[in-house]
């Protein structure tokens, strides 16, 4: 991506400013006399055709002035915008928030989405870590004719779990029983999630009945989900003027799996802003979202971020989620 001189930066930077505070479409004449630009609006005019022409800008068509698009937005992101300063009176409500939150994991996650929603206006998602890992606790084979056994494994969150399993002939119930030993013996006390191969027995045929019942369980995770809040999303419905993208916005955030998926994605990506079709979630093409890792220990235990319009206050969105995810991270290592 070739970089923009300075006038047309500061010209990209004036209209992306003022439509994120208007709303409006931004006209010439307002922009010939923003800071760091002062020059006649006649080359304002030209030099937002050329920005138009480059795809930084878009005239709607019913209005004279013109809006970023989501590549004007990502120059902004990207070039100019300066994380926000959090004023002191926020400072203080996230300060009191973490100092006076007590109790249990889910509920201080789910206040933190409110404060974030509180504090930008803007729907929050907050990701918590996933549930600690269910371990195996048994391992049984259950012969139920000459060809077809049953695998029971019972998880210690409670949860049991069989699959079907197709035996040879001479697969009798003392070698279904060697075989649920052998399991046992290296399954138990751990996820059923894990990737150890299994070492081998010493008998073939056990071996053999060893794997199938591996792959007959290798479709089944014992990752518990991880925590999934999402805070305010009615709240940032005034930001959009058509009520059909307002209902695709809310009911794509109803949608846990779509939120964690979202999130997993742009972080994979090492983003921590995506704007528009960058993230790939169709429904919420005209939404951006600012996201923060949330480490504690030096590990990464969850996500904060807020989802907003794309003419979202970048730099404001930024500073909200950069402290709170900070805040939060400290207050989970303190347990």
């Amino acid at each position: 991506m070739h970089m923009l001189d300075e006038r047309k930066t500061a010209i990209l930077r004036a209209v992306v400013q003022e439509y994120i505070e208007t709303a409006q479409p931004v006209g010439s004449g307002h922009v010939a006399n923003a800071p760091g630009v002062r020059v006649s609006p006649a080359t304002v005019r030209n030099e937002m055709a050329v920005l138009e022409q480059e795809g930084y800008l878009v005239q709607p068509h019913t209005s004279a002035g013109r809006i970023p698009t989501d590549k004007g937005y990502r120059f902004f992101v990207d070039h100019l915008a300066q994380p926000g300063r959090i004023d002191d009176v926020r400072r203080q409500q996230i300060g009191d928030f973490f100092q006076t939150s007590r109790g249990a994991l889910e509920g201080l996650l789910s206040r933190t989405g409110q404060l974030l929603n509180d504090l930008t206006s803007y729907a929050s998602v907050v990701v918590g870590p996933a549930q600690d890992r269910a371990n195996v606790r048994s391992v049984q084979i259950v012969g139920l004719s000459p060809r077809h056994a049953t695998v029971v494994v019972v998880l210690s969150n409670g949860a049991v779990t069989s699959e079907p399993l197709d035996i040879g002939v001479d697969d009798n119930d003392a070698r279904l029983a060697a075989a649920g030993a052998h399991l046992a013996a290296h399954l138990v006390g751990h996820p059923l999630t894990d990737e150890r191969p299994l070492p081998p027995s010493g008998d073939g045929a056990v071996d053999l009945l060893c794997d199938s019942v591996m792959n007959a369980l290798a479709d089944h995770t014992t990752e518990t989900p991880s925590s999934v809040f999402v805070r305010g999303a009615s709240s940032m419905a005034s930001a959009f003027d058509a009520v059909s993208t307002v209902r695709q916005v809310l009911s794509a955030l109803e949608q846990q799996y779509v939120v964690v998926s979202l999130v997993h994605d742009v972080l994979d990506r090492g983003l921590s802003v995506a704007i528009g079709a960058e993230h790939g979630v169709e429904p919420l093409v005209s939404c951006a979202v600012v996201l923060a890792p949330v480490v504690a220990e030096g590990e990464q235990v969850g996500t904060v971020g807020v989802v907003g319009p794309t003419r979202m206050n970048y730099p404001h969105a930024l500073a909200a989620v950069d402290v709170v995810s900070e805040r939060l991270g400290r207050r989970l290592e303190e347990g």
